[in-house]
């Protein structure tokens, strides 16, 4: 009996090549598993039956919308997770849902090998294999790009003469990977930093300058997590759905980036991410109305490793998990309303109110009403100033 490959399929170019080129390489039976994280725009359906015209024995559909949103946005989310500070982790995020319905689906079909698309000089084998090496290690591992040298345009021409069913050829080269997070897009004339992308680049968002009314919404949050917009209840996968929605046709989330990749390189991406980027403003911002500031300040770190880590594929990691346990308890009381107006561009947050709000109108007020003793202003800062006032005389008597 011919051995069995569990492929990571996406549907685009590289995976679909991978079908054929993986049957006749290795003598194996491929079966697909395509995972449905929300990207939208894509039916789900016709991409399993294209795995099967490319020659798969078996192609699974897997509907991880809500636990995509749930159990790996929203941490994100918590985390207020920007790599960089700019790029809100859209394919990093993904990869360890993926190859969690990967390995359930080598044990439901026998399969004793996975596959991936990535290539050697990207993020992506690490998230996989990491994830796989955690969940799975007794699984072989072998990535076509990777392993046995395919270049962009090879694969391009391997799926012209046979004919394989995909969309991308040589007049669209980009490479899109894009879920309910986000939306990344890279290769083409995006390889030339010096390029600006062209309008076409981008899909989950419109152009920032185009003319339009303002749209306001209030974001509701319990301990960091979303739960309604404008008084509607709502699930975590809603109320990105529905931002993505309302951000995107500002021209909220476009993100032009040349970013440190974990294999050494430098790498230029175009990210699309409406409903991520408005949300992380908005609960920042509800952070900094609750959350105490020798906390917060503490906070930030943890939500830089945090996001590194992702970044690089940990996700499985005892560190992510204990950095997880912090940012619950930090954000027991990052509950609330934030008010924002999303217009040309850009998310702005114009109104805030929490039952655990730590704005303290009588204190913060210059107005009648001031509970603040100014009083005792005078020998904190004489106090507080005294360290830089001894080295400052010390420095002048041996200067």
């Amino acid at each position: 009996m011919p051995e069995r490959i569990v492929l990571a399929y996406s549907g685009g170019l590289d995976t679909s090549v991978a079908i054929p080129y993986l049957a006749e390489k290795m003598d194996a039976e491929v079966v697909c598993v395509a995972v449905d994280l929300g990207q939208g725009g894509e039916d789900m359906e016709a991409i399993r039956r294209r795995a099967v015209d490319c020659g798969a024995v078996e192609s699974i559909v897997v509907d991880a919308k809500e636990e995509f949103a749930a159990d790996f946005c929203v941490p994100a989310l918590r985390a207020n997770a920007l790599y960089m500070d700019r790029y809100p982790l859209v394919s990093s995020l993904s990869r360890p849902l993926i190859v969690k319905h990967l390995v359930a689906a080598a044990r439901r079909f026998g399969g004793t090998v996975v596959s991936h698309g990535c290539t050697g000089k990207g993020n992506d084998q690490v998230r996989f294999e990491a994830g796989l090496a955690a969940l799975a290690p007794g699984l072989k591992v072998v990535a076509p790009a990777r392993d046995f040298a395919w270049t962009r345009d090879k694969a391009i021409e391997y799926a012209e003469a046979r004919g394989l069913p995909i969309e991308t050829s040589k007049k669209n080269p980009f490479s899109i990977d894009q879920n309910l997070w986000g939306r990344a897009v890279e290769t083409g004339f995006l390889e030339d930093i010096w390029n600006g992308p062209s309008e076409d680049v981008y899909s989950y968002t419109s152009d920032p300058a185009g003319p339009r009314e303002a749209d306001e919404v209030v974001i509701t949050f319990e301990q960091g997590v979303p739960v309604a917009i404008d008084g509607r209840a709502l699930t975590p996968y809603q109320v990105i759905d529905e931002l993505n929605r309302r951000a995107g046709a500002q021209g909220v989330g476009r993100i032009d980036l040349v970013e440190d990749r974990l294999v050494g390189i430098k790498s230029r991406e175009v990210y699309e991410a409406p409903g991520a980027v408005a949300l992380i403003t908005a609960h920042m911002e509800l952070e900094n109305v609750t959350v105490e500031r020798d906390l917060a300040r503490f906070k930030r770190g943890v939500d830089q490793r945090w996001g590194e880590l992702v970044y690089d594929g940990l996700w499985f990691s005892p560190l992510r998990s204990a950095l997880d346990a912090f940012i619950a308890e930090a954000q027991q009381h990052v509950s609330g309303d934030i008010r924002m107006t999303l217009h040309g561009g850009r998310a702005t947050v114009t109104g805030r109110r929490s039952e655990d709000s730590l704005y303290d109108f009588s204190l913060a007020t210059y107005d009648t009403g001031d509970t603040f003793d100014q009083s005792l202003a005078k020998g904190f800062v004489q106090l507080f100033s005294l360290p830089t006032k001894i080295a400052a005389a010390r420095d002048a008597k041996n200067g």
